[in-house]
């Protein structure tokens, strides 16, 4: 009777294997293996370095992850101080590069709009409560000139300088906790009113490479950091108009994976 394995699968019993390795199917086995990898040193020995020249276009498309700093801005009155954060987004990016020559470019980065969720922390006393209030969609269009220290290699890390304009949008209110209660699960406010983010526009910074995977493909890593100081404002469900309550001091990361092909 046989075991099973794992997921119900049957176990067949052990076999002695021959570990001589002195049979004419071993020896061939050898010899192509060898053959095998002498053939790929080759390959990668006559393979042309990546070199972008004047007029090169790189077009790169993957999947790229936001991260705020923390404590993006805290608002207080005579009551109440409460600490806003903006969490963690993930979301398509995509570039476009246009190389001057093979050391300066001209890039420009767009991506399928990040959603973060807003979260908000007050201190009751007996402790600190966190809760979602709101989320938002928010858009980085960057524009950066770039420098390439290596244009002659397969890899190629680039350093760049730009402008950022970051779009945001689609801001929604929750119901949330009722911080009244010691237990926020009791009870919730339906009635939160509504928030406002403005666009902002600020420094942009990157360091990234492309890495040569075949005749006109990459793959591609980037960091970038972006200044983002956007006002935030408030209406009240009680009252009609917006109040601005405070600068969100964003500045973020984005970490970036791509695939690239460059023409």
């Amino acid at each position: 009777m046989r075991k099973q394995g794992p997921c119900g699968l049957g176990a067949a019993a052990p076999q002695r294997l021959d570990r001589s390795g002195n049979g004419p199917g071993d020896t061939i086995m050898k010899a192509r293996n060898y053959f095998l990898v002498a053939a790929g040193l080759l390959a990668l020995a006559v393979a042309p370095a990546l070199a972008y020249e004047e007029g090169t276009w790189i077009l790169r498309g993957g999947v790229g992850t936001v991260q705020p700093k923390s404590h993006s801005f805290t608002y207080s009155d005579e009551i109440d101080s409460i600490s806003f954060d903006i969490d963690d987004a993930t979301s398509m990016t995509m570039t476009a590069t246009y190389m001057f020559n093979q050391k300066w470019a001209f890039d420009v980065l767009a991506a399928v709009p990040f959603e973060h969720d807003i979260m908000a922390t007050m201190d009751l006393g007996s402790g600190p409560v966190t809760a979602k209030i709101a989320d938002t969609k928010q858009l980085p269009v960057t524009v950066s000139l770039q420098y390439h220290f290596t244009p002659d290699r397969d890899f190629q890390p680039y350093a760049g300088l730009g402008f950022n304009w970051t779009k945001f949008s689609s801001t929604n209110t929750v119901a949330v906790p009722d911080f009244e209660y010691e237990d926020p699960e009791l009870g919730y406010v339906s009635e939160v009113g509504c928030l406002d983010i403005d666009d902002s526009t600020g420094l942009a910074l990157q360091v990234g490479a492309d890495w040569a995977i075949g005749e006109t493909m990459v793959v591609n890593f980037d960091v970038r950091w972006f200044d983002i100081d956007a006002d935030v404002y408030y209406e009240s469900p009680f009252e009609i108009g917006y109040e601005k309550i405070g600068t969100a001091q964003v500045d973020p990361l984005l970490y970036s994976l791509n695939i690239g092909f460059h023409f």
